[in-house]
C-alpha cells in the first residue's frame, strides 16, 4: 500500500476592507502501514511579510497522540518550517495542542515532518500556496492578462524557470509578467499542473476540460 493524500476542504474569507482573502485548506494524510494524519495549512494574500501556517495532527484520543503547529515561510530558493507554539487548527486526528518545546521533544516528529514533506509535494493547494510564498512570477499573454483569455496553454521554461501562461491567442512581444498565484486565485484549475517539472507544459481546448501534458512545447 502506498501513502495518500487526500484534499479536502478549502475555505476563502475576504479579509478586512477586502483587501485580501485568508484561506485554509484541510486534509488527509494515510501511510503505507495505515499511519493516519490530518493536516490544515493556510495563508492570507496582502499580508508582509508573507508567512504561512501549517497544522498536523495524530493520535486523536490515545496518550501520545498530538497536533503540531509550525510556521512556512520563504528561505533562500524554497520555503522553510518553525514549530511554533500558536495554534492554527483543529484537526481530526489531533490529540492535545502541542508547543514548539513538546513537539520537538515529541518520538513522532520524524513522521509528522515526513506528513509535511508529503503535503507539500503532492496537495495542490499547496503548491499554490508556496508559489504565493515565493511571489513565483510568470510572464502572460496581454489577452491572459487582463482577462480576456483563458489559459489553454501553461509552460515552465527549463532555461530559466519561468512560468508562462498563454490563452487562445499565440504568444508575442506584448507579454507582461505577473504573480503565478494571482493566476490561480482567478482559475483554481490552474493548482491542477503546478507540479509541471522544467522543460515541460500542458495544455486543455477550453477551462473544465482534463489537462494534457508534454515534454517541451507543443508544435
Amino acid at each position: 500500500m502506498e501513502d495518500q493524500i487526500v484534499q479536502g476542504l478549502l475555505t476563502e474569507v475576504p479579509t478586512a476592507e477586502a483587501k485580501g482573502m485568508e484561506r485554509r485548506v484541510f486534509g488527509e494524510f494515510v501511510g503505507p502501514r495505515g499511519e493516519l494524519a490530518s493536516y490544515a495549512f493556510g495563508w492570507t494574500t496582502g499580508e508582509e511579510p508573507r508567512v504561512a501556517r501549517l497544522t498536523v495532527g495524530i493520535g486523536a484520543g490515545d496518550p501520545g497522540g498530538g497536533t503540531f503547529h509550525a510556521m512556512v515561510f520563504e528561505n533562500e530558493d524554497g520555503h522553510a518550517f518553525s514549530l511554533t507554539d500558536e495554534p492554527f487548527e483543529q484537526v481530526p486526528e489531533g490529540g492535545p495542542d502541542l508547543t514548539a518545546d513538546q513537539a520537538r521533544a515529541h518520538a513522532d516528529l520524524p513522521f509528522i515532518w515526513w506528513v509535511v514533506d508529503q503535503v507539500m509535494e503532492r496537495d495542490q493547494r499547496a503548491l499554490w500556496m508556496r508559489h504565493w510564498l515565493l511571489g513565483t512570477h510568470c510572464i502572460q499573454t496581454a489577452e491572459v492578462f487582463d482577462l480576456r483569455e483563458p489559459v489553454l496553454l501553461i509552460g515552465h521554461d527549463a532555461e530559466d524557470g519561468l512560468w508562462q501562461l498563454i490563452g487562445t491567442t499565440a504568444a508575442d512581444s506584448r507579454g507582461k509578467i505577473g504573480h503565478l498565484h494571482h493566476a490561480v486565485d482567478t482559475d483554481p484549475t490552474l493548482a491542477e499542473v503546478l507540479d509541471l517539472p522544467p522543460g515541460h507544459t500542458a495544455t486543455r481546448p477550453h477551462v473544465g476540460a482534463p489537462w494534457t501534458r508534454h515534454h517541451g512545447y507543443p508544435a
